[in-house]
């Protein structure tokens, strides 16, 4: 139960260095590399409405402020709002002179027993339309901005295409299409100097954007800080506040545009639409997770999740070392278990962690080959775009690194504390491979075949039963430059753990699946396991 009620206990070192849980933990089959939510990329695959599960656009979602057309959500508890029916007596539509029974309709909410009549919006007399939507007194304002911002922006991207275009124009002598397509005497009506709007290729258009500028610019007022602001009430000085007619935090930011002070002026908002978003490696851009796109269905089309793939570490009993009152150091104890989720299979080895010396060299040969493959993708494309021949006199020695790149050397960034493990102690590690038999729900049940074909160390396996394994460790605390041991509290043991992954993903050449040697490193908190 390590996983589920302790998640901070175990953690795995990602390939970008930082440390997570194993179910937070994602395993590419191409690149072979366990990945975080920190190596890779994000996309949104639908929006949806979680009361009504409806799919939205993207288009539509962003007119409408990832909110809900028909969906609202209390105002004071934040829960669903549901539509109540009541019959109400009033004049007919056709003949106001006859009273009749009509069915009008009302939100209320279900859990803290607000209604709209509460901050007395009328019964409307149909269900899903007619509601009234308050306007924002700064709706205006903000309306002009966005429409200053949105030209100034369509602005600079037409003259950033225009400077890219004439950097990236070919160098050929307009003298021979001269008489052709009249382009000197364009070139000589040119004036130096001039916008990319006022040109002649963009005619009539580019003086009405500049006349729509002129104008939105015209209408952005400056604010002003003014002296005078309003009163307080005098019923703040002489009366005594009613905490229940008073709006706690909560429900004024859920109401940012109008933050009201009483409760009676609460109204309902349209509830926020949820996204079903996809990952994607960042290195070789395949898919470790895609979810279905039905909102109602919580399968998944890929999942690639860590806890699939990687022999699960959980914490049986541990006893941190630590120093007695004579003197003595008494090292410390430690039984893991470990699960093998796939189907075949496997070989673990337990390895000491690296030093800084060889953690650096190691990270240099992974920035060579990647810079290698970036090299050789360069190539490539180069090749397609204008052929062998022209490749052949420049060479590869050519091609620098000078643009940053956006899957294969991008630099990521990720809070400092998950990188660093405070390492107190180094554990005891078996010398001897352990070796896991393959995940059969149907051997849960069958005990007779438990520690068959297997010639265990007694000293290291603990038992043993269908997929599972636990081992016994030791440990021994690091010491300081006085001698003494360093202390337990939030400090880590740590060790890489080898294991045989089988590569189920075939290529065109290789036919057959093969054992891949892959490796992990893997810390224990001492003082969260010790006291667990």
């Amino acid at each position: 139960m390590t996983t589920l009620f302790e998640p901070d206990i175990v953690r795995y070192g990602c390939s970008c260095g930082a440390l997570k849980p194993i179910h937070r933990l994602y395993f590419c089959r191409h690149c072979l590399k366990i990945r975080c939510v920190y190596c890779v990329y994000h996309e949104v695959d639908a929006h949806y409405c979680s009361n009504c599960q409806e799919n939205s656009a993207a288009t539509d979602a962003r007119l409408k402020k990832n909110r809900c057309p028909t969906c609202y959500d209390c105002p004071s508890c934040l829960s669903n709002v549901s539509t109540r029916l009541t019959p109400v007596t009033g004049p007919s539509p056709d003949n106001p002179n006859i009273s009749v029974a009509r069915k009008a309709y009302y939100r209320s909410c279900g859990f803290c027993r607000w209604s709209s009549r509460d901050a007395g919006l009328p019964d409307q007399f149909v269900a899903s339309r007619g509601w009234p939507e308050p306007e924002t007194p700064e709706a205006a304002r903000v309306t002009t901005l966005v429409d200053h911002y949105k030209m100034v922006a369509a602005v600079e991207e037409k003259e950033r295409q225009e400077r890219e275009r004439k950097s990236y124009a070919p160098r050929r002598s307009y003298l021979n299409f001269s008489d052709k397509f009249g382009l000197a005497a364009i070139l000589a009506r040119k004036r130096p100097g001039a916008s990319p709007l006022t040109s002649l290729t963009s005619g009539t258009r580019g003086r009405d954007e500049q006349a729509i500028i002129a104008s939105i610019q015209q209408a952005l007022a400056p604010s002003e800080a003014i002296e005078e602001v309003e009163k307080l009430p005098n019923e703040i000085f002489t009366e005594a506040p009613d905490l229940n007619c008073i709006t706690t935090m909560m429900q004024r930011l859920a109401h940012p545009e109008f933050q009201p002070a009483i409760t009676s002026k609460l109204l309902p908002r349209h509830k926020h639409l949820l996204v079903k978003r996809s990952l994607r490696c960042r290195t070789c851009e395949h898919n470790v997770c895609k979810p279905e796109y039905n909102p109602s269905s919580i399968k998944f089309k890929i999942q690639l999740a860590a806890f699939y793939m990687v022999p699960e570490i959980r914490i049986v009993k541990c006893i941190a070392p630590k120093r007695q009152d004579d003197g003595t150091d008494v090292d410390g104890k430690l039984v893991i278990l470990l699960v093998n989720p796939t189907q075949h299979q496997m070989k673990v080895h337990f390895l000491p962690l690296p030093t800084a010396e060889e953690e650096e060299e190691e990270r240099e040969r992974e920035q060579e080959e990647k810079r290698r493959e970036y090299e050789a993708l360069q190539l490539q494309k180069a090749e397609e775009m204008s052929g062998p021949a022209s490749i052949s006199s420049s060479g590869p020695s050519s091609l620098t690194l000078s643009v940053p790149l956006q899957g294969k050397m991008a630099t990521i960034k990720f809070p400092e504390g998950l990188q660093v493990a405070n390492v107190v102690a180094d554990p005891i590690l078996p010398s001897s491979m352990v070796l896991l038999s393959a995940r059969d729900d149907a051997a849960e049940f069958d005990d007779s075949s438990d520690s068959h074909g297997f010639n265990d160390d007694p000293l290291v396996v603990v038992w043993r039963k269908t997929n599972k394994v636990s081992l016994r460790m030791g440990l021994q605390s690091r010491k300081d430059k006085d001698g003494k041991p360093l202390s337990n509290e939030n400090g880590h043991v740590g060790f890489i753990m080898q294991y045989e992954y089988l590569k189920t993903l075939t290529s065109v050449d290789l036919k057959e699946v093969q054992k891949v040697t892959l490796k992990v490193k893997v810390y224990l908190n001492l003082s969260k396991a010790e006291s667990k």
